[in-house]
């Protein structure tokens, strides 16, 4: 049985929940809803007890519960509250099946040739996401569907470089191929964790292209949209410095475990919520 979706967002521990707290009621709400979709999506291809056909199989299903969820006739209470969540706030659809899709794509490769092929990848589980979030935050240019795009995939840049470790352990690498080969970094020194001067070279070029997407994001907000979306700005500076800590180490990601403590986390999220609901409204 799938719990309530504020309890999925709480016990993800992530960066979003933080950054939800200080949203009004109604919004805060919405969030959690959209955050336990995303959540609960990516727990079916992560869990490493089904197998690849069953992982399938309860894809495809959520797929069509999601679609009968519009009418509130799906058979999870989550989906039904989301489908009541998207007529309220005018959630497009697309990107919710982009987000599935994105999924698909785990359970279909392991390997990214090139980075052209990764960022469909970033798009889809990450963007979308965002894409999502800021019809509910609120809005009004509409560059700021290009800022949720940007700023997605910036983000799952900064996650991909976090979890290299992690990943390697699940026999997936994330890094474009064509990227390793420009460092004569090699899929085996990765796989054995070879922490050398052409990894970290390699981890350079990655972080330089992760923060071109933050710089990219920041460009494009409009200011008047910046007070609505503090709640994207508060998990930007979180995932920023989920960054600047992979590069403080050195970019060992083998043997650090790189992560943002509750307390900062939270911090951040005043802080943003203070500055850009407070000073620029």
């Amino acid at each position: 049985m799938i719990n309530t979706a504020k309890q999925i967002a709480k016990k993800s521990n992530s960066s979003f929940y933080y950054a939800f707290k200080l949203l009004p009621p109604e919004k805060r709400d919405a969030m959690n809803t959209v955050y336990a979709f995303c959540r609960e999506t990516d727990d079916i291809v992560d869990n490493v007890s089904a197998s690849l056909d069953v992982k399938y199989e309860k894809l495809r299903k959520w797929r069509i519960e999601f679609e009968k969820a519009f009418s509130g006739h799906s058979e999870y209470s989550l989906l039904n509250k989301l489908g009541t969540t998207i007529s309220k706030f005018n959630i497009p659809l697309d990107p919710f099946f982009e987000l599935i899709r994105g999924m698909e794509m785990d359970l279909q490769k392991n390997r990214y040739l090139t980075f052209d092929d990764l960022s469909l990848y970033c798009y889809r589980v990450a963007s979308t996401v965002g894409l999502m979030c800021i019809e509910i935050f609120g809005y009004k240019h509409k560059s700021t569907k290009e800022y949720a795009i940007n700023l997605g995939i910036a983000f799952q840049l900064t996650n991909i470089l976090r979890d290299i470790n992690k990943d390697a352990n699940d026999g997936r690498i994330y890094l474009p191929q064509e990227d390793l080969a420009k460092f004569d970094y090699s899929e085996k020194a990765l796989m054995e964790k070879t922490y050398n001067s052409n990894f970290k070279e390699l981890m350079e070029y990655e972080t330089k292209r992760a923060q071109f997407y933050f710089d990219k994001a920041n460009q494009i907000i409009q200011l008047d949209d910046k007070p609505s979306l503090f709640a994207a700005r508060a998990m930007q500076r979180i995932y920023a410095r989920t960054l600047d800590k992979i590069v403080a180490e050195d970019y060992n990601v083998f043997e650090k475990n790189i992560s943002v403590l509750f307390f900062e986390k939270l911090g951040i999220s005043i802080g943003a919520w203070a500055k850009y609901s407070l000073v620029y409204t």
